[in-house]
């Protein structure tokens, strides 16, 4: 990976890591301005900070994977 790939990582029952060069705009297409480099997207829906990750998703009670 070069500095200038972007990469979205999905985490199993957690959010998605984006790294590399991206940029987030809200619903109105203004910037948001992330303060680092790699960034946590939500994916549960129950984070205060949306559309970044807060770590809700752990306190989620969390059920059998498919498959297993």
């Amino acid at each position: 990976m070069n500095d200038s790939e972007t990469v979205i990582r999905a985490y199993p029952d957690g959010p998605l890591l984006v790294r590399g060069d991206f940029a987030l705009l809200d619903e109105d297409g203004r910037e948001i301005t992330p303060e680092r480099g790699t960034i946590a997207l939500c994916r549960c829906g129950r984070s205060a900070l949306k559309p970044l990750c807060d770590g809700s998703h752990t306190l989620a009670r969390r059920g059998p994977r498919p498959g297993n």
